[in-house]
């Protein structure tokens, strides 16, 4: 199935090649369609879950899942939460509370292919993302989440891209079926309570590359509440790896990757951590220096070596820097003025490669508020260390999540974990391709 004509129209506007991706469903309209609702989850962490605070506690410590009392019941729960009623000290203005998630999936020998679509709460694509401005001397980032302060306080307009990511298990990890995505959030993490500073993460030899801290699963945690900081060795977690104790992680990103018709690939396991090899983005930003790498080839994208502010969102103009297609490297004397504006990320599909580039058949159509990400992804991707492999007759557990209007971190929205069956009945029913 080659991409539609919007979408390849929409490649050629910015200066971009448009991949094709592999033969999938023929008509997806003769695919069924699952109607899953993301919610807003808030502060609820896996310590949330598990204590006095919530009604359910006892329920979870049983092993029972989140959709034994809530099924049914995630818009609701979405409103009061993003009311600032439950779990959420610092409500986001005008926030969404959930979204309707439209999953259609379908499979054959090779391949299980996706089709996603959700209305956004954003009135125009969210492919903003780490973007540089020049204030008349020097460049600087530019923009943010709208959970951040300098974006509430109006210092820095709202830019942030749109993602929508997928969680699978193969019944390798103990509480996810249960749990799903709950079973990944701590506190301790970026926007939760007690959030780590970068000097206590880098303290502990297993997190000392790390700044921050992110997704990871209890059982790479020593404590019964599975706190951030009570790490295990790691031989522990290389032991953990091996046994494939790890949920798959991956995500199409409207900035980071869709312009190459990829989405990267990654996992949860004492982290949030990429594949090995490459993903399909970089930095565009000289850290040192804090100039930018490369810039737009004028050849390619009509005449502009760069953006304005006020071109930032304008349908046509171009939003990201790809080096093998539209970018020429960064002239400082190219006669840059006030308000101009480049891309912070580098993508390169070109460059992608290894595990980390395995999901490379990814494409999103933006259109009249509505966002379609077609997703083909390998069974077997080749790659057991890193991704779960799937087979026709096999039932895994899946959990998604968007992503939407200029958020990140908790501030996106959710589904409870459901069941994916590549024939075996199941939440989401796959459709065997002949």
């Amino acid at each position: 199935m080659l991409l539609t004509r919007t979408v390849v129209a929409a490649l050629v506007a910015t200066g971009l090649s448009a991949p094709a991706l592999a033969a999938g469903p023929p008509d997806w309209s003769a695919i069924p369609t699952k109607t899953v609702t993301l919610f807003y989850p808030g502060q609820s962490s896996y310590t949330w879950l598990r204590s006095d605070e919530h009604p359910g506690a006892r329920m979870v410590a049983k092993g029972k899942r989140c959709t034994t009392c809530h099924k049914g019941k995630e818009a609701e729960m979405g409103g009061k939460t993003v009311s600032g009623e439950k779990v959420e000290p610092a409500p986001i203005a005008g926030k969404n509370g959930s979204v309707e998630l439209s999953v259609q999936a379908a499979y054959d020998d090779k391949n299980l292919y996706w089709r996603f679509s959700w209305k956004t709460n954003m009135d125009r694509p969210g492919q903003m993302h780490d973007y540089m401005r020049f204030d008349g001397e020097k460049w600087a980032f530019y923009g943010g989440p709208r959970s951040s302060g300098k974006v509430r306080s109006g210092a820095q307009p709202p830019l942030y891209e749109d993602r929508l990511a997928i969680m699978i298990d193969d019944g390798s990890v103990p509480g996810f079926a249960e749990q799903g995505c709950w079973l990944t959030c701590h506190n301790g993490m970026r926007d939760m309570p007690g959030a780590a500073k970068k000097d206590q993460v880098q303290a502990l030899p297993l997190l000392e590359k790390q700044s921050d801290i992110r997704k990871y699963l209890p059982a790479t945690r020593t404590d019964d509440g599975a706190s951030w900081d009570k790490t295990k060795s790691a031989e522990e977690i290389a032991g953990l790896k091996a046994a494939g104790a790890f949920v798959d992680l991956m995500q199409w990103r409207a900035a980071r990757s869709n312009a190459v018709g990829m989405a990267d690939d990654g996992y949860v396991l004492e982290y949030r951590l990429f594949d090995e090899g490459k993903n399909p983005f970089s930095w565009n930003v000289d850290r040192k220096t804090m100039t930018p790498k490369y810039m737009f080839d004028p050849a390619k994208t009509g005449g502009k070596r760069g953006l304005t502010v006020a071109d930032v969102g304008k349908p046509g103009t171009p939003y990201a820097v790809i080096r093998e297609s539209n970018a020429v490297p960064y002239d400082a004397n190219a006669g840059w003025k006030k308000d101009d504006v480049l891309p912070g990320r580098l993508l390169s599909r070109a460059d992608a490669k290894g595990s980390a580039a395995d999901n490379s058949q990814v494409q999103g159509t933006w259109r009249d508020g509505v966002w379609t990400v077609v997703w083909t992804r390998s069974l077997d991707t080749g790659h057991p260390a890193d991704d779960k492999i799937l087979k026709d007759g096999g039932v895994y557990t899946v959990g998604f999540g968007v992503h939407d209007d200029n958020v990140t971190t908790r501030f996106h929205l959710v589904s409870f974990p459901l069941t994916l069956g590549l024939g075996p009945r199941a939440d989401i029913q796959a459709t065997r391709l002949k």
